[in-house]
Parts: structure tokens; C-alpha cells; sequence
């Protein structure tokens, strides 16, 4: 039997995603686009494929049709192989008539799918971050030190500590202490030597913090037991780690490569764009681990007569002279001559229209899906199967943080413009 056989993954993305909206107005957290091609649930789960851990778990409790869909039409293992990808939708029982409460209440509602696995190892994971970890590192560490729980950490500066659940650690790497996200001289109190992790002496002063990164292995055994102890405990974070360091042996487990929580507008925005830089911090080119999705089989993208730079492009697009700049453009878009896009995600369509239809549209005064003649879009995340007329500005001007217009047709989050999936912008119209 191979040594991760008994390891199962868990995904959660069974959050709102609020801090998300509207982009996670009809989808899930873990179903939102991302880098023209993929969606953010491709990340951990290629994870764990590339890491031969292949029986995963999605928990989902909002809007989990499009990721429903999304991983049955993607991940298809051999019939002689016991690899998985299966979504579990919050359900209410006898037992459980409550939706998911929490991280761990989610875990703990699950437990009855995994009593026919021979579990003995539970791995743990977020389904909105963006990094490339080769979970069998994170194993061989959980393992090596007998550990009940290990958990994964990032060292970061003192700017950023106080947004995470912060870690300390003895020499050996056991976790003595845990607080979700202090301030002042609690945050002082939690400063950890990173170079016994590994990192150099100007590193290790620079990034003296360990944040928890939401990502755990469990000993099975151990993990229903922290689960049965208070049926009040709800939460990973504020409950469940506290009380494992105190009962049982914790590890800590460095991870210091590029590790993004894409939980916000914004987070979800530059980590976009940083795709598509020369050096990104994240490498989808990787051919060592890749990132897989599901295939599609689309024509190859048409470009006539366009100035584009330090943008990525999917397939099955059709771009007419058009300037773009640090963009990125998904699939299926459809952008007419004149069309100027800087530092915006538009993230294409579901479908193509056919001729007729756009002929269609252009007798009604109706836009096609995609983006009309001459029109100028600054700084915006332009979801699926939107319609933007012609000479459309789409630039915010007047530098709004947070804005909701009244007919829906768009939004402005950190000063970042979104037009919703299936909105439609008139010609002419400035935003």
C-alpha cells in the first residue's frame, strides 16, 4: 500500500464569499474565474493531483451549480484507479439540521461520507488561494514527527501579520501558542526566529511572523475527537487549533513560497494581473506541476491588427484591432477595432454567438456579447456573457471606492469597476 493510499482531501469552499460579490453572486467562491482559463478550485485540487493524493472532497454550501458542473465535466479519474473529485453540498439531517456553521462544522457534518475510506490521514485545504505546494512535503513532515495535527505556515512581515491567525513555535517546530489575528503587543508577543525554518538571517528578519494558512493534515482519529469534544466549536481558527495545541502534539509546517488568499476584490484582482507580468509570482508555465482544467476544445484565438502587451489571452477569441495593455482576456471574448483595455480582467463567455444572432443584435440596437467599437476600459473586472456597447467608458474618474448602481449593471469595490455576469452596458454610456 503506498504511503498517502489512506490520505483524503477536503476542500472548503462552502463560504458566502461576500467580500467576493458580486463576482460570487451566482457562483461559489471556489467556481470564480481565474487567469482567463481556469477557476480558482483547479488550484488545490491540481495540488493534490501532483501530489498523488487523488480521493478529494469539495465542501459547498452557496451557489455550488456552476462548480457541480465545473468538476464533473473535468475531473474524470481511470475506472481502475480509486481517485475522485466529488462535491458535498451542505445537507440537512437528522442528525445535523443546520447548515454549515463554520470550517470545522463543515468537516465535522462530512464525517459520515468518509466512514467507508479507511481514513487514517485528513488533509485539510482552502479553496481560494492561489500557491503551488507539494502536499507530500507537508505529509512526510506530519508523519516524521508523529504528529496529531500539523499545520501549513507562511513567514510574513509585521504590515501584513495582523490579517492572519499567528503562530509560535518551540525549536523543534511544535506549536506552543496560536492568536487569530492581534494587535499590538499581543502581535509583538508572537514573533517567531524563521531561521530555524530555514530562512536566511535578512529574510528571517523581515518575515518574523508565521501565519496559519489555513491548511491542515489531521490525524483522522484525532480530528473527530476534537470535533466531539464541544458540539459549540465551529471553527478551525478560533476553536479547534487552540484546543489541539493544548491536548495534543501540533507541528508546524513552513511554507515560504508565493501563497495569495484571494478573498477579496482586491487580492483576486492583482493576483490576476500579476499572471500575466513578465516574472509572475505565479507560474502557470510550470510543466513540473501543472494546473489542470477542464478541456474545451476551442479554435485557437483570431487577432487582426492588435497592439498587445504584458497580457494573457485563452482561446476562442476574436480580437479586431484592438490595444490592450497588463490585461487579462478569457475565453470565447469577442472585442471590436478600437477597443482600448488597460489593467482589467474580462473574463469572456460561456458560448458563442452566431452570426445570425449578432446580426440579430445589431437590429434591435442590442450589443453582442463582448465589447463594442472604440470603447475605453481602465482598472474593471468584467465578468462572463456581458454586453458592452460602443464607445463605452469604463474609467471611474472620479475615483469612487464603493459604489452599487441602481439597475445593477455595475459595481465599484476598492476603486476597482465590476460590470456582473450577463449585464449589459448601452453604447455610449460612462461609468
Amino acid at each position: 500500500m503506498a504511503l498517502y493510499d489512506n490520505v483524503v482531501a477536503v476542500i472548503l469552499g462552502g463560504g458566502a464569499g461576500s467580500r467576493l460579490f458580486p463576482l460570487t453572486h451566482e457562483r461559489s467562491k471556489p467556481a470564480v474565474p481565474l487567469g482567463g482559463t481556469y477557476r480558482l478550485i483547479d488550484v488545490p485540487v491540481s495540488n493534490c493531483i501532483n501530489s498523488e493524493i487523488t480521493q478529494i472532497f469539495v465542501l459547498t454550501q452557496y451557489n455550488s451549480a456552476s462548480l457541480n458542473r465545473h468538476i464533473s465535466r473535468t475531473y474524470r479519474f481511470s475506472s481502475f484507479s480509486t481517485g475522485f473529485v466529488e462535491v458535498l453540498a451542505a445537507e440537512q439531517t437528522k442528525d445535523n439540521p443546520e447548515w454549515f456553521q463554520g470550517t470545522a462544522d463543515a468537516v465535522r457534518q462530512m464525517l459520515p461520507h468518509l466512514r467507508d475510506w479507511r481514513v487514517d490521514t485528513l488533509l485539510i485545504l482552502s479553496g481560494d488561494h492561489l500557491y503551488r505546494m507539494d502536499y507530500r512535503k507537508f505529509l512526510d513532515r506530519h508523519f516524521d514527527t508523529g504528529a496529531d495535527l500539523t499545520v501549513s505556515v507562511n513567514p510574513c512581515r509585521a504590515a501584513e501579520a495582523a490579517e492572519f491567525g499567528l503562530l509560535k513555535t518551540g525549536t523543534s517546530g511544535r506549536i506552543i501558542e496560536f492568536k487569530e489575528k492581534p494587535t499590538g503587543d499581543a502581535l509583538e508577543g508572537m514573533r517567531v526566529d524563521t531561521t530555524a525554518f530555514g530562512l536566511k538571517t535578512d529574510e528571517a528578519e523581515n518575515r518574523p511572523f508565521l501565519a496559519s494558512m489555513g491548511i491542515y493534515v489531521f490525524n483522522y482519529n484525532r480530528l473527530v475527537d476534537l470535533l466531539k469534544t464541544d458540539d459549540a466549536w465551529v471553527d478551525f481558527g478560533r476553536e479547534i487549533i487552540p484546543a489541539a495545541i493544548k491536548k495534543f502534539n501540533v507541528q508546524a509546517h513552513l511554507f515560504s513560497g508565493y501563497w495569495e488568499d484571494i478573498g477579496t476584490i482586491r487580492s483576486f484582482y492583482e493576483a490576476n494581473l500579476d499572471l500575466a507580468a513578465p516574472l509572475p509570482k505565479f507560474n502557470f508555465f510550470d510543466t513540473t506541476a501543472p494546473i489542470y482544467t477542464r478541456s474545451r476544445y476551442l479554435p485557437p484565438s483570431k487577432m487582426h491588427n492588435c497592439d498587445i502587451d504584458n497580457s494573457m489571452v485563452s482561446e476562442g477569441c476574436i480580437l479586431n484591432g484592438v490595444k490592450i495593455r497588463k490585461s487579462i482576456i478569457g475565453l470565447r471574448n469577442r472585442i471590436d477595432h478600437g477597443a482600448d483595455i488597460e489593467a482589467s480582467i474580462i473574463m469572456g463567455s460561456d458560448f458563442f454567438e452566431s452570426i445570425e444572432e449578432i446580426s440579430g443584435n445589431l437590429e434591435k440596437k442590442k450589443p453582442h456579447i463582448g465589447i463594442g467599437e472604440n470603447t475605453i476600459i481602465r482598472r474593471a473586472i468584467v465578468d462572463k456573457n456581458v454586453r458592452i456597447g460602443k464607445n463605452v467608458k469604463i474609467l471611474n474618474q472620479d475615483n469612487i471606492e464603493n459604489y452599487d448602481a441602481p439597475d445593477r449593471s455595475f459595481y465599484v469595490r476598492e476603486g476597482i469597476v465590476i460590470v456582473p455576469k450577463n449585464a449589459m452596458i448601452p453604447d455610449g454610456a460612462e461609468i
